[in-house]
């Protein structure tokens, strides 16, 4: 779905998305199906012999999956554990299960999970059966004593201990499941815990978000803990050579194109917009494979990307790549959430 559809019939009321509620309707039923039978044991799901947190979004699009994932791999490691993390390798042909090194090709892996395993927090693997990638994963890292799901909020063959649910400010969009709508679960469906992602001066809009999550927990009544995420730009790092980092300053005069093939490109060039930079901007679909030829601008100096885009595009081997590098900064009571919800589960 493109970006400019979902944002005129997704994230408001439309005659297109009016039309589509009988689809929605039958959608609805299916995904409540498809639950009570897990609930029930009439589908079978499988236990990992450690705990297991699942990230996830309600919603289709990016929400800021991957910057919670390396964080919580982060986070974990400081408070001594020894996670390892989990992906479908959406966008990769490679059915799994098997590890993904940073050298693979995000072709075969998918680029989330190549992006995760670049940073080298933890061990990555994918697999379009989580459940036996976990297993498999296990058998080779038996040191591992907690997994992380990216993206697994939907995948209930894998049990989980702790569910958390990303959302930003475009919330649940119109309301609607889909293809009326950007749910792909109903709004109501309970969390352990939802974070709330904003970039750094988004402040205004993550309270008013905040209020109206709060506001639908109580009319539901139901409370699940929220928590705040600012996405902190760092440095731009260019692609070809890790080493070579500018600021936003450096770029002053640059003739600039930024690109973002990403669930919400608005999100990345808002936050280059933030940073004082004016760059032309262009949308790719979600899980782009560049080519030559998409980067190939008049009149550039540098064009400016995600990380996401970047495990795509460093094999063209342009050397006027740069990434935008980003820190997750979390609500320090969520660091204590996840402790109190760990402590003693934990296999040692």
């Amino acid at each position: 779905m493109s970006p400019a559809f979902a944002i005129k019939h997704w994230y408001r009321l439309s005659p297109i998305s009016l039309l589509l509620v009988p689809l929605s309707l039958v959608y609805g039923v299916l995904v409540r199906l498809r639950r009570l039978l897990y609930r029930k044991h009439l589908l079978s799901s499988v236990r990992l012999p450690v705990p297991v947190i699942v990230v996830g979004n309600l919603t289709v699009g990016g929400t800021g999956k991957t910057p919670l994932v390396l964080w919580l791999a982060e986070e974990l490691q400081r408070q001594g554990m020894r996670p390892a993390i989990l992906c479908r390798g959406y966008g990769g042909s490679d059915a799994g299960p098997r590890a993904v090194r940073a050298e693979d090709n995000p072709d075969q892996v998918g680029d989330e999970p190549l992006l995760l395993a670049k940073r080298g927090v933890c061990p990555v693997w994918v697999g379009r059966d989580r459940a036996a990638a976990g297993l498999a994963m296990l058998s080779v890292h038996a040191d591992r004593n907690v997994v992380i799901c990216d993206d697994g909020l939907q995948h209930y063959r894998i049990q989980r201990d702790i569910e958390i649910a990303v959302e930003d400010d475009r919330g649940h969009g119109n309301g609607l499941l889909l293809p009326a709508g950007p749910l792909r679960e109903p709004a109501a469906r309970q969390v352990d815990a939802t974070i709330m992602n904003t970039a750094t001066g988004e402040s205004a809009l993550a309270e008013r978000r905040s209020r109206e999550l709060g506001a639908q927990q109580d009319r539901l009544g139901r409370a699940m803990p929220r928590f705040r995420m600012q996405l902190q730009p760092r440095c731009f790092q260019f692609v070809g050579n890790p080493e070579r980092t500018a600021t936003w300053a450096d770029l002053d005069g640059k003739r600039l194109h930024a690109v973002a093939g990403i669930g919400d490109p608005h999100r990345f060039f808002a936050m280059l917009k933030r940073l004082g930079l004016d760059p032309v901007c262009h949308s790719f679909p979600d899980h782009h494979l560049y080519s030559a030829d998409d980067l190939a601008f008049p009149d550039c100096d540098l064009i400016l990307m995600t990380e996401k885009d970047a495990v795509k595009c460093a094999r063209l081997g342009q050397s006027n790549l740069a990434v935008l590098r980003v820190d997750a900064i979390l609500d320090p009571l969520f660091t204590d959430f996840l402790s109190l919800r760990l402590h003693g589960r934990a296999t040692a």
